[in-house]
């Protein structure tokens, strides 16, 4: 195997795959890349058996073939290269030689038949949309997923696929965060369910655009697939049941108690509030009545935090307690300047919306005080 090409043309690539590569691996050729190069294309491939990143670019001159690498060696030695140098690699045996200008490094690579290479992938829905509108719904769900939870499939994004458009939801058992992207799909009366991982959604997340340009997402029973023009994301998914999150949402029109209040005036309160709030339950009380909003917050050291906030109530008056950090991420997520929260009774979960929309809701389980 050969291939030449400019120091930023291999490195722009690598840098893409190189976050899926394991760190503490217990199978050594997972700490190499794959390199395949045909037909005057050079494809890139990291694993961790668990999510997969392809990246492509193209040749001016080589040999067809494949080899495995050291991946972290590889990536210094590009990035450490100057920037207008240019790469020439070479493969024989159980050994590459990377030229690049006045240097000369010799890798032990590993055979590319070893390399684990993942499952076919029969596709049983696909979608197009923007890549900032799905970094979007990431960037509103995501914090809510569990980590480590017992229950494995609270640690991943469900995303849902279905005629009216993509959704996406993400709950650790205390809180929950729920975003839609409506949009014309073509697919029918049929819904397609999927948890992604939390390594699959951050490794996503890192690569997807903050621009317009299209991705094509698309499932398959037991694994996902982001398309772009040179790069392929494959994650595999969990397997379970996701809990039904339709019937944990408050129904708005059931709720006899809501309170309108600046986005921004609410999060920077319940931050200052924190700070003497309980370090172990971060507990936080509510007080809603006629005068707004009271945030009230207490330690075992007697230590106390009040902050009086303007608000529009409507309801009877309410205490009510919530971890404090809880609420700070839901309402730091909320894309508008005033956040809607509706309330039934103490012992009831809140739902907080955008002022007049209803395509993002978080849910937060309340507290006893």
């Amino acid at each position: 195997m050969r291939f030449s090409l400019p120091r930023d043309a291999l490195l722009g690539p690598l840098q893409i795959v190189q976050g899926v590569v394991e760190r503490r691996q217990t199978i050594p050729i997972l700490a190499n890349i794959l390199l395949t190069s045909e037909d005057s294309v050079l494809s890139i491939t990291a694993t961790d058996m668990e999510v997969e990143l392809n990246a492509q670019t193209s040749l001016e001159d080589g040999k067809d073939g494949a080899i495995t690498v050291p991946a972290r060696k590889l990536i210094e030695i590009c990035r450490t290269a100057p920037a207008n140098a240019r790469i020439e690699f070479s493969s024989s045996g159980s050994r590459a030689t990377i030229l690049s200008g006045r240097s000369r490094f010799v890798l032990t690579t590993l055979p590319a038949v070893d390399y684990p290479s993942s499952d076919s992938f029969d596709e049983v829905a696909t979608i197009c949309l923007e890549q900032n509108a799905l970094r979007r719904l990431i960037e509103l769900t995501g914090f809510a997923m569990a980590n480590q939870d017992v229950r494995y499939y609270l640690n991943g994004l469900l995303l849902e696929l279905s005629a009216s458009g993509l959704r996406a939801v993400a709950t650790d058992g205390h809180r929950l965060a729920f975003a839609e992207c409506p949009m014309e799909t073509r697919m029918g009366d049929g819904v397609h369910q999927a948890i992604v991982p939390r390594k699959g959604v951050l490794e996503l997340m890192r690569i997807l655009s903050t621009g317009k340009e299209e991705v094509e997402l698309a499932l398959s029973a037991h694994a996902i697939q982001a398309r772009f023009p040179s790069m392929r994301f494959t994650s595999k998914l969990i397997d379970g049941r996701y809990p039904d999150y339709v019937g944990v949402i408050p129904d708005p029109e059931m709720c006899d108690k809501m309170v309108f209040v600046s986005r921004e005036l609410l999060r920077q309160s319940l931050t200052r509030a924190a700070i003497l709030a309980n370090e172990k339950h971060r507990a936080v009380r509510l007080v809603l009545g006629p005068d707004g909003l009271r945030i009230i917050a207490k330690n075992p050291e007697q230590e106390e935090a009040e902050e009086q906030l303007e608000a529009r109530y409507i309801g009877e008056p309410l205490e009510v307690g919530f971890n404090a950090s809880y609420l700070i991420e839901a309402i730091g997520a909320v894309p508008a300047e005033t956040v809607q929260i509706y309330f039934t009774e103490a012992s009831s979960s809140c739902l907080i919306r955008p002022e007049g929309r209803a395509d993002c809701q978080y849910v937060v389980m309340p507290m006893r005080l």
